[in-house]
C-alpha cells in the first residue's frame, strides 16, 4: 500500500505534469489533511517574465469558487432571520418584480432556486465572465429588462453565473451592507483568510498572479477586471493557504456532534446543508478506456457546491472557477477529512480534473482513515439478543426484542422453525468470522456472518424508529460449504475465463448456453484478471454455489449449479453484483 510520503509525490508530480502539458505559467497546489494545510507545492512563475515560483501564499483568482462565499452568507442571514431561502428574490431585489415568469403557471423564483441551479435560467459561460465589473446600476437595468428562461423554476440544473450574481444583490438587500464587505467582514476575516479578497488592491502585488492567455508564443495578461455586481459569482482573489482554511471549515462540519460550535463564523449544521445535493443532475459514465471497468458518477448542485456520488470512493464535494487569466479547483473527501486545492494563471486553466484525480488517490491510497458509522447504541444489544436467538430460541427474549411488525410479518413458530432449521444446517456451534466484514446501511442496520462446522448464517438485521427501538427485520440464511465437485468446476471454469473456451472436462445440460457463460467470463477477466474465488455467498451445499471474485472484481461472482441426476453442470452464471457507493457517516 502506498505511503503518505509516496502519495504526496504522486500529488507534485501531477500537476507539475499538468502545468508542463497545458502550458500553464504558473500552478500552486495544496493537500488538506487532519483539518490543516499538510503539503503544498508550486511550479512555473508567477508572472511572466519575473523567475518567482507559486506558493501556498500566491494568490490567483478563483472564478466560480466565489460562489461558496456568496451562498455562505446567504445562510449567515438566513440564520439571523433577515432573509427565508424560499422567499421569492423580487422580495430583496425590487428589480426582479418586472420579470415575467416563463409560463402563465410557474411561481415566483426563490433564493433557494438560485443558490441550486434550479431557477431556469440558461447557462451562461463564457458571456457572464466578462459581466465582473458591471457596474451596479447597469446591473439593475438589466435585471429589470427580465432575462430569458431556458426551463420552467424549479425542474432542471442548469449553471447560471447571473442567478449567482443575483444572490448577491440579495446579501447587500439583507444585510444592508455591500455584498464585498459582508463577505470579507464575516466570514474572511474570522477564518484568518488574510490573503483574500475582491480586487488586486486587497492582495500584496508581489503576492499577485498575473493571470494570461497564451496566444500563440507569447503570454498577453488578462482577467483583472475590478469589483462589480457579478463579483458574487466569480470575484474573489485567494491562495492556497486561505482556501485550505476554507476547505478544512467545511470538513469540520462533520460528523454531526455535541462539542461547541464556535470556530466558525457559519454553524456547523449550515456548513453541512450546503454540502448537500439540494438539485440532482442527469447520472454521468465517465470517459474510460474500452478495456476497463466505467465509473459511475451521481449527485448533484447543493448551495454554491457541488456534491457527487462515485461507486470508489463515495461522495466527494467541492467546486472548480474558471475565468480568463485563471483557473481553480477545491474538492474534499468528507469521510477522511482530506482535501486538495489547486490554482494556475492561465485562462481556464485545466487543474480541474487533476485536483479530482489526485484526491481520489489520495483516498484510495488510505492515507486518512474513513470515518466509521456510529451505530445507535441499541443496536449492539440487539446484535447480542439476534444471537442468542439463533443460540437457543427465547420466546421472552423474542417479546422483549421484536417490534410489532414480525410476527405479522412472519409467524412466530414459522420463523423460530425457519431459524432452528438454518443453524441445524450448518451446525453448530456458531462464531462470528473475522474474515467476512461487518456491513452497515445505516446507524439502525446491522449484516454479519456467523462461522459454523459446515457452512456460515449471514444474518441481517435492522431497528425500528421507535423511542425504545426494536428489532423490525431479521434475516437468517444459511450458506453452505460447496462440494468439492462444485468447486472443481468453479476452477476449470475460471482458469478457462480468459481463452473463453469451454472447459473440454466439464459436461453441461441442454440447458447451459456455454458460448454466452464463457463470454461473461472474458469479460470478467478482461476487467479484473486475474479471478480468484473468494468468500462463498450463497448456496445449498449440494448442487449450487455462488462465490466472490475477491475485493478487485468490485462484486463480480461466479455461481455454479449442478443437475442432481446427471452431475452435469446445469448453470453457469458470472455476473457483477449491484453496487451502492460507500455509505458516508454524516
Amino acid at each position: 500500500m502506498p505511503t503518505l510520503d509516496h502519495a504526496l509525490r504522486s500529488v507534485d508530480e501531477a500537476f507539475v505534469a499538468v502545468a508542463r502539458e497545458k502550458a500553464i505559467p504558473g500552478v500552486a497546489w495544496g493537500v488538506i489533511s487532519g483539518g490543516r494545510l499538510a503539503h503544498s507545492g508550486g511550479t512555473g512563475v508567477v508572472r511572466d517574465g519575473e523567475p518567482t515560483t507559486p506558493d501556498s501564499g500566491t494568490v490567483y483568482r478563483i472564478a466560480s469558487m466565489t460562489k461558496s462565499f456568496t451562498a455562505a452568507a446567504i445562510l449567515l442571514l438566513r440564520d439571523e432571520g433577515r432573509l427565508r431561502l424560499d422567499d421569492p428574490v423580487a422580495d430583496h431585489v425590487r428589480a426582479l418584480a418586472s420579470w415575467s415568469a416563463p409560463s402563465r403557471d410557474a411561481a415566483p423564483i426563490t433564493i433557494r432556486q438560485l443558490l441550486t441551479m434550479a431557477a431556469g435560467l440558461p447557462t451562461d459561460d463564457p458571456w457572464a465572465d466578462r459581466q465582473q465589473a458591471l457596474p451596479i446600476d447597469a446591473f439593475e437595468e438589466l435585471l429589470s429588462a427580465g432575462p430569458v428562461f431556458a426551463w420552467p423554476p424549479d425542474t432542471a440544473f442548469e449553471y447560471s453565473n447571473l442567478g449567482y450574481g443575483i444572490l448577491g444583490r440579495v446579501v447587500t438587500a439583507a444585510a444592508d451592507r455591500e455584498y464585498r464587505d459582508v463577505v470579507r467582514d464575516r466570514l474572511m476575516a474570522p477564518l484568518g483568510m488574510t490573503s483574500s479578497g475582491y480586487g488586486e488592491e486587497d492582495v500584496p502585488g508581489e503576492r499577485l498572479a498575473h493571470g494570461y492567455l497564451r496566444v500563440e508564443d507569447r503570454l498577453e495578461r488578462e482577467g483583472a477586471d475590478g469589483y462589480g455586481a457579478m463579483a458574487a459569482m466569480g470575484g474573489v482573489y485567494s491562495s492556497v493557504s486561505d482556501l485550505a482554511r476554507w476547505v478544512a471549515g467545511f470538513l469540520d462540519a462533520f460528523p454531526a456532534r455535541d462539542d461547541a460550535d464556535e470556530v466558525h463564523p457559519l454553524r456547523r449544521s449550515a456548513r453541512r446543508e450546503m454540502q448537500q445535493a439540494h438539485r440532482m443532475w442527469p447520472m454521468a459514465v465517465d470517459d474510460h478506456a474500452a478495456h476497463a471497468r466505467p465509473g459511475l458518477e451521481a449527485g448533484g448542485y447543493g448551495y454554491g457546491l457541488f456534491n457527487i456520488s462515485r461507486l470508489d470512493v463515495g461522495t466527494i464535494v467541492g467546486h472548480g472557477g474558471g475565468y480568463p487569466g485563471y483557473g481553480s479547483q477545491m474538492v474534499w473527501h468528507p469521510a477522511t477529512g482530506l482535501g486538495v486545492v489547486a490554482a494556475g494563471n492561465l485562462r481556464y486553466a485545466g487543474v480541474h480534473a487533476v485536483a479530482i484525480d489526485q484526491l481520489v488517490a489520495l483516498v484510495r491510497a488510505d492515507t486518512a482513515p474513513r470515518r466509521a458509522l456510529r451505530p445507535l447504541p441499541e443496536l449492539t444489544a440487539a446484535v447480542d439478543a439476534a444471537g442468542a436467538l439463533l443460540e437457543g430460541w427465547d420466546d421472552a427474549l423474542a417479546d422483549e426484542w421484536f417490534a410489532m411488525n414480525m410476527d405479522l410479518d412472519d409467524a412466530r413458530e414459522r420463523r423460530r422453525a425457519a431459524i432452528e432449521r438454518a443453524v441445524a444446517d450448518v451446525g453448530g456451534p456458531l462464531r462470528p468470522d473475522p474474515a467476512r466484514e461487518v456491513g452497515m446501511a445505516s446507524p439502525a442496520h446491522r449484516r454479519w456472518w456467523l462461522r459454523g462446522q459446515r457452512g456460515w448464517i449471514d444474518v441481517g438485521l435492522r431497528l425500528s424508529p421507535e423511542p425504545n427501538p426494536k428489532i423490525q427485520a431479521l434475516r437468517v440464511t444459511p450458506v453452505l460449504d460447496p462440494p468439492a465437485r462444485l468447486v472443481d468446476a468453479r476452477d476449470r471454469l475460471l482458469a478457462a475465463a480468459r481463452a473463453g473456451t469451454w472447459p473440454a472436462a466439464l459436461e453441461a445440460t441442454a440447458a447451459v448456453d456455454t458460448g454466452v457463460a464463457m463470454r461473461g467470463l472474458r469479460v470478467l477477466a478482461a476487467l479484473f484478471d486475474p479471478l480468484d474465488a473468494s468468500a462463498v455467498v450463497a448456496g445449498d451445499g449440494r448442487l449450487t454455489a455462488t462465490w466472490e471474485l475477491g475485493p478487485r472484481a468490485g462484486g463480480a461472482t461466479i455461481r455454479v449449479d449442478i443437475d442432481g441426476e446427471t452431475g452435469r453442470i446445469s448453470a453457469v452464471a458470472p455476473r457483477i453484483a449491484a453496487r451502492e457507493a460507500p455509505t458516508e457517516a454524516w
